[in-house]
């Protein structure tokens, strides 16, 4: 059943909590997912969140404080002590329990760790802290069932009840040799059906996936989705296993990057909410918006440079916001399917190929729009002159604008720069500028002027 938050719900909690009916409280959440748990958190002013959070029992709250909004689980965790985050850090997989401690001071994450009861699990979180951000290292966890390919059959069954115990999900059976390295895979049903004499090393599967530990996510994130992988284990330069990464940890890569780049496309430099302060989201907006402004002023500068076009023929004054914009979109629509292949690994071939492919793919688009444009033109104003300077500008605007939008984001991303970049403010101003541009000197040419 799925469960939905109502005002009656919040009205009662808040009551239940007000009266601090903590048995209640616990039933009422008692039949709740944790996930809907921290929905709730984000909802109840922040005094009820602190006091639910430390009512429930930490096997609960631990995965609560995963999914909450990060505002407001950097708050709780201001409010709670060393010693009851790392209550909540006990319950946690090593990956979540780093990412958690990652939010806090330096002080305060030496202080979490040394009051971790569990030594293996502390030293296992330690590890995972010294790895950089965004790589295999960062990303994984340090929960896994492995055994040595010298176990028999037997042994090895007694040996992963063990192990499985503290894995939320068995996804696989790694293999390893007496010095720890990665050497294949076991299948679940090779094992069952196996002797109970024989050694693993008759039975396991050596074809293995892996990745190395330094590996940026984005990477990770690609290989499991080619090859449909709900874990994937990882490796150091020796092939040492070291842990393994979980669907479900890319799938938050996949969720950041998507935002990142969304957030790229539409001209903000920096990661922002709507709840954010004024100055930070004006921090984030304002360079872009600056960068339009900037545009703007070399459109005015360009238009004042023909103004004896205007005198002479009024009607291209008319066209230019039209030329601009067909500018501005076409570099966005080239260069948003450049950028979402890069992203999929789907450009192929030299940049070369890639840009005569979409100047003969803008050359059509174009023709066909500026005999649509010329037809109108030529009607309304009645002069064919005018009709195909607009109309020849069009199909050359287009070109440009398509020629641009796909270069700038084969450029960057050779340069290592994100090229979601290339899909917003920044494409739109230089095509703006380029395409009125270009509208003019083609006018001028054509006319004679």
């Amino acid at each position: 059943m799925i469960f939905e938050i109502t005002s009656e719900f919040l009205e009662n909690l808040s009551k239940l909590i007000e009266i601090k009916k903590d048995s209640a409280i616990k039933k009422l959440f008692e039949e709740v997912h944790y996930a809907d748990i921290a929905e709730v958190l984000d909802e109840v002013n922040f005094d009820e969140a602190i006091y639910i959070i430390k009512l429930l029992d930490s096997e609960k709250t631990s995965e609560i404080l995963t999914e909450l909004d990060e505002d407001t689980r950097t708050r709780i965790l201001e409010n709670l002590s060393a010693k009851e985050i790392a209550e909540e850090i006990s319950e946690m997989d090593t990956d979540d329990a780093a990412d958690i401690i990652a939010e806090l001071s330096e002080e305060r994450q030496k202080n979490v760790i040394n009051a971790l009861e569990d030594i293996e699990h502390a030293a296992d979180i330690k590890e995972l802290l010294s790895y950089k951000d965004n790589t295999a290292g960062a990303l994984m966890a340090k929960e896994l069932v492995k055994v040595y390919e010298t176990w028999t059959v037997a042994g090895c069954l007694r040996r992963i009840r063990g192990q499985a115990k503290e894995v939320s999900r068995v996804h696989s059976i790694y293999v390893v040799d007496k010095k720890e390295r990665l050497v294949g895979r076991l299948s679940l049903k090779d094992l069952i059906v196996a002797k109970n004499d024989q050694k693993i090393a008759d039975i396991y599967i050596s074809a293995v996936d892996a990745v190395n530990v330094n590996e940026d996510d984005e990477e990770v994130a690609k290989i499991m989705s080619k090859y449909d992988l709900e874990a994937i284990p990882v490796v150091d330069d020796n092939n040492v296993l070291l842990g393994r990464i979980t669907i479900d940890d890319i799938v938050d890569v996949l969720k950041e990057e998507a935002e990142r780049d969304y957030q790229l496309a539409a001209g903000l430099t920096q990661d922002v909410d709507s709840d954010d302060t004024i100055f930070v989201l004006t921090k984030a907006r304002l360079p872009w918006l600056f960068l339009g402004l900037i545009g703007g002023v070399g459109a005015f500068l360009i238009m004042e440079g023909f103004q004896g076009v205007f005198t002479k023929y009024a009607a291209l004054f008319f066209f230019t916001p039209l030329i601009a914009a067909m500018a501005g979109n076409v570099g966005v629509q080239s260069s948003a399917i450049i950028v979402q292949g890069l992203a999929n690994d789907e450009v192929k071939g030299s940049i070369n190929s890639r840009l005569l492919k979409e100047m003969l793919l803008a050359t059509l688009n174009g023709v066909i729009l500026a005999l649509f444009l010329f037809a109108f033109v030529w009607v309304y104003e009645g002069k064919i002159d005018t009709a195909l300077a607009i109309a020849v500008s069009l199909v050359v605007v287009i070109i440009m604008a398509g020629l641009i939008g796909t270069f700038v984001p084969l450029f960057l991303d050779k340069r290592g720069i994100d090229p979601a970049i290339a899909t917003g403010p920044f494409i739109t101003t230089s095509n703006d500028i380029f395409g009125i541009l270009i509208y003019f000197l083609i006018a001028k040419l054509i006319l004679g002027i």
